[in-house]
């Protein structure tokens, strides 16, 4: 089955009535969402759409098609050319693009062509399935899919950081993804990194976390980044919407993250706090080195490691790690703050012991919204 998508009927019929592609059916569908309902039936062998149609575009439609099946080959059709749209179609994955009006007898060609490559697409997909072995590039288009598909599902969630006495200090926002088959932080960072698109992810992620904190001042705001971001003109555009919030904005980097491969660390460290941002080491204590973070980033908050607070009541070497850690960043003009307080004996050991604030499901789990506090008393 060949399909053939655009909103003209007109259209539409002509080409219907003008291409034939041995031995498969030419079948015209009105719109994006029937082509959709087509291509689930597994008979598709190649898609012609135009580009500009209402609800969605064949720009759209090929990014859908992607998550159906990686080989499919879409022939893109437009009357109103850009090297944007080009751009587009090359990078997600169209077999041709043709300009309005397009020769019956070329498209017809065209189609012969995909219909030729998807026809070995899938000879070669089936013989690697019988042998339980999955080409690079199947893995990849696929993982791209997926990953395209996570990134409309992205939301944030936020944690509250509070003081001893209940106050709250501020918010950590937490990367979530639901509805994909990338469910979790962990594996759309690990997607992002196959296809190169972490700057992208960076980005999105921060935009999405910022907005809630541009019309309502709850306090701080703690931001993970991954080391790629530190590379990312975008992280230091004084126009962007998180450096308009830079006085509130805490941006947490992992202790066990690499730094020294990063050019011109220093430089960018001065940069950001000159644009007003605040540094944390985060997980201080699930790495190797941590007090060379201290020292490298000379940060404002210093993070201990959920595994430091775990069960911290009960096992004084813990307990003397903590109060030396607590001791230290104090004497630097560390801030300290516990993560990953789940109970009421964690809670008033790490009290005693001298930590500045505190975090963790005994507070409250990360929530879409922001979640209220409880503290119980102690």
């Amino acid at each position: 089955m060949v399909l053939l998508v655009d909103d003209d009927p007109n259209v539409l019929t002509l080409l219907a009535r003008s291409i034939q592609v041995s031995p498969f059916t030419v079948v015209p569908c009105l719109t994006a969402h029937e082509a959709i309902r087509h291509v689930g039936s597994g008979a598709v062998v190649a898609v012609v759409s135009d580009i500009s149609m209402p609800e969605i575009s064949g720009m759209e439609l090929l990014r859908i098609l992607r998550q159906h099946d990686a080989d499919i080959p879409v022939i893109l059709v437009t009357g109103v050319p850009s090297i944007r749209t080009a751009a587009e179609a090359v990078e997600f994955g169209a077999f041709m693009y043709h300009l309005k009006p397009v020769d019956p007898v070329v498209l017809t060609m065209s189609i012969e062509r995909a219909v030729r490559y998807y026809c070995t697409a899938k000879i070669k997909r089936d013989t690697l399935d019988s042998l339980g072995i999955e080409s690079e590039t199947t893995n990849l288009r696929r993982l791209q899919a997926q990953y395209e598909q996570a990134l409309d599902a992205l939301w944030i969630a936020y944690q509250p950081i509070i003081h001893k006495d209940g106050s709250v200090l501020g918010h950590e926002a937490f990367l979530r993804c639901e509805g994909s088959l990338l469910e979790g932080p962990e594996l759309v960072i690990s997607a992002a990194e196959r296809v190169n698109d972490l700057n992208h992810l960076g980005r999105v992620v921060r935009e999405l976390a910022t907005k809630p904190f541009l019309d309502d001042p709850v306090g701080l705001l703690f931001i993970n980044l991954h080391p790629h971001d530190l590379e990312d003109p975008d992280l230091y555009d004084r126009d962007s919407a998180l450096a308009s919030l830079a006085n509130r904005v805490v941006l947490e980097i992992a202790e066990r993250a690499s730094l020294l491969n990063i050019d011109g660390f220093e430089h960018k460290m001065d940069a950001l706090r000159e644009l007003g941002f605040r540094i944390a080491v985060d997980d201080l204590g699930a790495g190797y080195a941590g007090l060379n973070s201290i020292a490298t980033l000379e940060p404002e908050f210093i993070k201990l490691d959920m595994t430091l607070v775990r069960d911290i009541e009960k096992q004084p070497v813990k307990q003397k790690v903590v109060a030396s850690l607590t001791a230290l960043s104090k004497d630097l003009g560390h801030q300290v703050i516990a993560e990953g307080v789940e109970t009421c004996a964690e809670r008033d050991t790490l009290v005693e012991l001298g930590c500045d604030f505190y975090q963790g499901y005994l507070i409250s789990h990360p929530a879409r919204e922001f979640p209220s506090v409880n503290w119980p008393p102690h």
